[in-house]
């Protein structure tokens, strides 16, 4: 299954972006506001990439080696993040929080993207 998510996810996290930058800057120096951005885009990578996906799919049930104690999907993303596009395989609880990040690639285009997330699996 497909989902459109639209691009108004992307420019929000986008808009994010720029604003965190934006207040580190204020915070710790104009040049520091940027690198800070990354070590908390690293921090939360799942986070930021699930936020600023525009298409996703489903692609199956995750199945944990130790019995979890609730399930998880597995859903290819794809989205444009800090400028980049992205297809990235998430790990997403029923209630669609995620959980992990068990791949990211970037692309040059949506289209490049959008055709690596439709043939994940």
């Amino acid at each position: 299954m497909d989902q459109s998510i639209g691009t108004a996810s992307a420019n929000v996290v986008d808009r994010v972006m720029a604003a965190l930058v934006s207040g580190l800057e204020l915070e710790f120096g104009r040049g520091a506001g940027e690198e800070l951005a990354h070590r908390f885009l690293a921090a939360e990578e799942a986070d930021f990439h699930w936020d600023a996906r525009a298409e996703e799919r489903w692609i199956g049930a995750y199945e944990t080696p130790d019995d979890g104690e609730f399930e998880l999907d597995r859903i290819a993303i794809c989205g444009r993040l800090d400028g980049k596009w992205f297809c990235a395989t998430m790990l997403v609880d029923g209630d669609g929080q995620a959980h992990g990040m068990m791949g990211c690639r970037l692309y040059r285009s949506l289209a490049s993207a959008r055709d690596a997330m439709l043939h994940a699996h």
